[in-house]
């Protein structure tokens, strides 16, 4: 993985990144720790990757907190933070990267009790710990930030508009968060390759991965796309709160 913050950048500082035992959130965590941030390693039912994580970023000389938690639930998140508090006093960085919907056995409203309502709590639940220059970046992909505009694949569309309906509902605490001196930025990005939506796209939907690369041209890694979402915590917040990464020219208006 190639550096994408400058080393010691980050020094002093504190990121929690929802979903980070693996894939995007682990890449994005590994990224705040090698510029010298203390990081905070969510996870769901990963314990273990977590736990090896967390101990090859503890050898870069930063703390790293391990904290189980199901974001669904509104106690779980609330001990997640109580631990935070603890351990580190504040935040200065919440990435909301955690995401999900395409999972089986699950109910018919969990793409939207996670990637709505879930994200809206957390974000509260975060408010009295982020620092008044604290940063949030909400974690999104193209399919469901044109989704309004532009269609998706029938087997992704449930959790394409429930991450809009996330999305929406966080850009409504931006007056707020700005209030506060807190910047937000959606970081949006085509599909990723290597990623479990993307492998469970083209289990769905097979070449699903190979036809969209050809329309785009290329398509970001999960180490490449990270360090967008990395760099979204620390870059001046865009005008329209906005991060697009990759090809949206197949895409209509927002």
């Amino acid at each position: 993985m190639s550096q994408t913050l400058p080393s010691g950048s980050l020094s002093g500082r504190t990121a929690l990144v929802t979903g980070s035992s693996r894939g995007i959130g682990a890449d994005t965590v590994r990224y705040f720790a090698e510029a010298g941030a203390h990081v905070v390693i969510n996870f769901r039912n990963k314990a273990p990757r977590a736990e090896k994580l967390a101990t090859q970023l503890r050898e870069l000389g930063v703390e790293a907190l391990v904290v189980g938690a199901d974001l669904t639930d509104p106690e779980s998140v609330r001990a997640m933070f109580d631990e935070v508090q603890r351990t580190f006093g504040g935040l200065d960085i919440l990435v909301l990267n955690a995401s999900g919907g395409m999972e089986s056995g699950m109910a018919e409203d969990y793409a939207l009790l996670l990637n709505r309502d879930a994200q809206v709590n957390v974000l509260e639940t975060a408010l009295p710990l982020l620092k008044d220059d604290a940063r949030v970046v909400f974690v999104t992909s193209h399919q469901a930030h044109f989704i309004r505009s532009t269609p998706t694949m029938p087997e992704y569309e449930p959790v394409a508009l429930s991450k809009r309906a996330g999305e929406d509902a966080l850009r409504e605490k931006i007056p707020a968060l700005e209030e506060r001196g807190i910047g937000f930025t959606v970081v949006s990005g085509d599909m990723i390759e290597g990623t479990i939506t993307a492998t469970l796209l083209e289990r769905a939907n097979p070449g699903a991965i190979s036809a969209r690369r050809e329309d785009a041209g290329k398509l970001y890694n999960v180490s490449e796309f990270a360090a967008e979402v990395a760099q979204a915590a620390v870059d001046p917040v865009p005008a329209d709160h906005t991060r697009l990464v990759g090809d949206t020219a197949s895409f209509g208006d927002e």
